[in-house]
């Protein structure tokens, strides 16, 4: 036993001892007592003995400690996993249904194996970094940086209640790229270039949900998100003309009131039934090819798609074929407004929208049957 002083000057007891390492045989270790003259030199000879006694029983002083600290912390309810359901509880009611769920599933699933036992008071910086830099190895950005912000919510509450100071989360921004510099989203803007994507995309090596999810996009100029989110239970494709309507709750503004409906032409409905015959009629269209309950395939897998499967970088994206759609349906002719809905774009102002709640849904009939045919023409016709 003997005294070190820190860096900053201040002199802690600590104890060596060797302990048997499985893997690197016998090594040697510390353990930190307590500060002097807070721990006199009685106390801290009694600590060595309390140690003396857990290596006699073949036990490691320092994880024992460990584990006893784990132990109160639960006792205490001051585990992380505790504080983290206690924060979520307490977004409930200002939050959707949809952003709820996600949140939740994100941080148990990436964040609550890691440090869900541990005591809120214990987790350092490193260890976050540690968990968010294994989120970042997935190519998934955006999701790291919003655990991250979750996980810096969780620990504002800890630190409210009185069981840390301090917010090991901030610092960890640091490990997050930079955000990519967003202008337009590419988009190719001929129905000749986009005939020959469409045509890529039959010949490239794809998981059938992922071109699915493509021809999907493709037909309907729905959000790349709305796809791989959709459900069998919003589909109509027997009724006259077939629809897909999507709760409002589930879209990206909350107004209108009124769900989403979005009219399905004749040949995308054609292949909605060839591929509801394939995977069954109920939960997602689009299922999670590792088979796992309630997910479906990933946003990112159908962007990775047209980056590089389909080499479509810098020219065009799942979300481009709402700007064709808008930019080519324009200089045909088409209406402004029913474009709009089409894409449920805001329109006018608050009080028009109050009053005006049409969908011109006859119009938009049109407009989809019009925009389907033109591409199963351009399809088929090479530039």
């Amino acid at each position: 036993m003997f005294l070190v002083f820190t860096p900053a000057g201040t002199p802690v007891w600590r104890i060596k001892y060797r302990y048997p390492d499985p893997e690197k045989g016998t090594v040697q270790r510390q353990y930190a007592i307590g500060v002097y003259p807070e721990i006199s030199l009685e106390a801290a000879r009694i600590e060595r003995e309390a140690i003396r006694a857990l290596l006699r029983e073949g036990k490691d002083p320092v994880k024992a400690r460990q584990v006893n600290k784990a132990a109160a912390a639960i006792a205490n309810d001051q585990t992380f996993s505790t504080v983290m359901h206690d924060w979520l509880e307490k977004q409930k009611k200002d939050w959707s249904a949809i952003h709820y769920t996600k949140s939740k599933q994100a941080l148990e699933r990436d964040i609550e194996p890691r440090l869900g036992k541990l005591p809120v008071a214990e987790i350092s910086p490193a260890m976050i970094a540690t968990t968010i830099e294994t989120v970042l190895n997935r190519g998934v950005r955006d999701t790291a940086a919003k655990i991250l912000q979750h996980v810096s919510g969780i620990f504002r509450l800890a630190a409210a209640r009185g069981m840390r100071s301090d917010n090991p989360a901030v610092p960890v921004r640091e490990i997050l790229p930079k955000p990519e510099r967003r202008g337009r989203r590419p988009a190719l803007l001929t129905f000749a270039e986009l005939g020959d994507a469409l045509r890529r995309a039959e010949i490239a090596r794809l998981s059938p949900a992922v071109r699915m999810a493509h021809r999907l996009c493709a037909f309907t100029v729905a959000r790349i998100t709305n796809i791989v989110e959709a459900r069998w239970t919003e589909f109509d494709l027997d009724a006259t003309p077939a629809t897909w309507i999507i709760p409002r709750i589930q879209m990206k503004s909350k107004e209108p009131l009124y769900n989403h409906k979005i009219v399905l032409g004749p040949a995308i409905v054609e292949e909605l039934r060839q591929w509801r015959r394939l995977v069954g009629n109920t939960g997602y269209l689009f299922p999670s090819p590792a088979g796992q309950k309630q997910k479906h395939i990933s946003r990112e897998s159908v962007e990775k798609a047209y980056r590089e499967t389909l080499r479509l970088r810098d020219k065009h994206c799942p979300h481009g074929w709402r700007s064709a759609l808008s930019s080519i349906a324009r200089d045909s002719g088409r209406e402004r407004e029913v474009i709009e809905l089409t894409l449920d774009h805001i329109q006018d102002d608050e009080v028009a929208r109050a009053y005006d709640r049409g969908e011109r849904l006859v119009k938009r009939i049109e407009l989809m049957t019009w925009w389907n045919e033109q591409l199963v023409k351009a399809q088929q016709e090479p530039a």
